[in-house]
């Protein structure tokens, strides 16, 4: 089956594909996941006849794994900066049998400070380790060397930004939708036969019947071959909003769209170009709400992962599916003249640009079907930002915005969202600083509570009271004092108190109760183990690392008949403090 749940059809059995590098050894063909071929002439490279075979072997070799001409033209553009490199060298090798630790360390100098020239490397030495003569060998270890992560570039928003681009967005996204509205319901006023023969509202009606059925208002052309926009005095002016964007989007309106819905599900702006028009679920007796299924294509993510269905509902105003039901509404008559046009497609994010037959040509998107095209690109999020004057493509920025406000991954791994966007992003590590210092604080103090506190003296004082586990200095400035004044703390606690003082002498009663407490772990459950004995534990860990592990070893031979009994009894909790 593929991607899509389409039964997989076998080729006819005398296809034979063609294989991607050319006979002469220099020119590579990539087709990409639509079909599409593009050519890589290494001719053009400035190094000698073998190395530009070479590299267009190992070029053709990896372009297997690749699904799209963008990343094939990336991994071009890094081998021509590669080709400039070797062109400048004193000594040009003139294969890859030529290439020395000397070459690869200066050209890894060269480009290991920036993200740009850590792309180069990884990009380059994946290509050169396609070529068998650089499996192995000091040349090929150089190439193994680590090349580290790329320093993210961009951070997300702080809000006022944020707020600034949604309020941008929102408004143009508005306008252009009230618009639509307000055009379509005139339009099935005229179609329903509503409208008063021959009144503006009707003539209006009429002329909105002819964009919908072509995407365009009516023109005349001239002898000079100019084309005029006819009834113009009725249509109000001459601009997109005026004529045929009554009921369509134009490509600011569509990229507005594409804005507000990054900051709702925090979508790469790739995934607009091929997403299809979502499809509404089944519901059990719901009138008021609306569930949509709408299907993630991330081609990154790799072979089998590429597609991902998301449920999204819109059950009022403020609710995550209002804004699909809104882009619905939108792109109506777009979506349906592009099934007119060309049956089957049914994308959503359809607009109609202002310039038929002139798109650049991306064969990695989806081509435009008359005057229609689809999905957002780098371009148009480009000129969207200048001419709101916001200071660069909003996307990436929004994304993150929106991934590190949601704290969990949006269409990508666990690892990615840690390292890519949660703990470079300077917001997130500024609303953490409190959380930090208030854990440590915590650790700080849990430390604190499961450590001798007390001092190790070398003998015993006459004037200190003697307890249990160690002798007492002052008992009536103790940290858990009794109702009635003294101490009210279970002897267990002393060595937890400020006030115990620890001789040698009690080191053997000492290291014989950390053997019973050891012991009773086993036969206790974990969860009552550790409320009842977990910090004694530490307490007498803590300081027999204070004693030292070979003064203790020699106490715990030095234990006494009278010990073990008063251990016994205060395990058992016989003796009161």
């Amino acid at each position: 089956m593929s991607g899509r749940g389409h039964r997989a059809v076998l080729p006819p059995p005398d296809h034979r594909s063609e294989p991607p590098l050319a006979p002469d050894g220099l020119v590579v063909t990539v087709v990409n996941k639509a079909g599409h071929r593009r050519t890589f002439d290494f001719a053009e490279l400035s190094v000698p006849a073998p190395m530009r075979r070479s590299l267009a072997t190992v070029f053709a070799e990896q372009s297997g794994v690749w699904n799209s001409h963008a990343t094939a033209d990336a991994h071009w553009r890094q081998l021509l900066v590669f080709a400039r490199f070797l062109a400048a060298l004193e000594r040009q090798p003139q294969d890859l049998e030529d290439l020395t630790v000397a070459m690869v360390r200066r050209w890894r100098a060269q480009h290991i400070a920036t993200n740009t020239g850590r792309s180069a490397l990884r990009s380059v030495r994946t290509l050169l380790r396609r070529d068998p003569r650089l499996a192995a060998g000091p040349v090929a270890e150089e190439l193994a060397r680590r090349v580290p992560a790329p320093v993210p570039s961009k951070q997300a928003y702080e809000e006022e930004e944020r707020q600034q681009v949604l309020l941008t967005a929102r408004r143009q996204f508005r306008a252009a939708l009230t618009r639509i509205r307000e055009n379509t319901e005139l339009l099935e006023r005229w179609r329903a036969g509503d409208l008063t023969v021959g009144s503006r509202d009707w003539r209006l009606g009429q002329l909105l019947d002819h964009v919908a059925d072509t995407g365009d208002v009516v023109r005349t052309i001239t002898p000079s071959g100019q084309y005029h926009v006819r009834n113009r005095r009725l249509l109000g002016g001459l601009g997109a909003e005026r004529t045929w964007g009554r009921l369509f989007l134009t490509r600011g309106d569509l990229t507005a769209l594409a804005v507000l819905l990054t900051d709702r599900f925090g979508w790469n702006l790739s995934v607009y170009d091929r997403m299809p028009a979502p499809t509404r679920m089944p519901s059990a007796g719901e009138a008021t709400t609306v569930t949509y299924q709408v299907q993630i294509e991330k081609r990154r993510a790799g072979g089998g992962r590429w597609f991902s269905t998301e449920n999204i509902t819109d059950s009022g105003a403020d609710s995550p599916g209002r804004l699909i039901t809104q882009a619905l509404e939108a792109t109506a008559h777009g979506r349906r003249l592009a099934t007119r046009l060309a049956p089957g497609v049914d994308l959503l994010m359809t607009a109609r640009t202002g310039l038929p037959g002139n798109e650049p040509q991306n064969l990695d998107r989806p081509r435009p079907v008359g005057p229609l095209f689809f999905g957002v690109s780098t371009n148009d999020a480009r000129q969207w930002a200048k001419d709101h004057r916001l200071g660069g493509s909003p996307f990436q920025r929004t994304r993150r915005t929106t991934v590190t406000r949601e704290g969990r991954p949006l269409q990508h791994t666990r690892g990615t969202h840690e390292s890519v966007y949660v703990l470079p992003d300077k917001r997130v590590q500024r609303a953490s600083r409190e959380d930090f210092a208030d854990g440590a604080l915590e650790a700080l103090e849990q430390a604190r509570n499961t450590a001798f506190n007390g001092r190790l003296t070398p003998a015993a004082d006459p004037g200190h009271q003697q307890t249990a586990t160690a002798d007492c200095q002052d008992e009536s400035t103790s940290p858990w004092p009794a109702p009635d004044g003294g101490c009210g703390a279970d002897f267990l606690l002393c060595l937890g108190c400020r006030n115990a003082h620890v001789h040698p002498g009690h080191h053997p009663r000492l290291a014989h109760l950390r053997e019973q407490v050891l012991g009773l772990r086993s036969a206790l459950p974990d969860p009552v183990w550790n409320g009842q004995w977990r910090d004694h534990l530490l307490r007498l860990e803590d300081l027999r690392d204070k004693v030292g592990t070979a003064a203790w070893n020699a106490a715990l031979a030095r234990v006494s008949q009278a010990d073990r009994a008063l251990i016994d009894l205060l395990l058992k909790g016989s003796l009161a403090p």
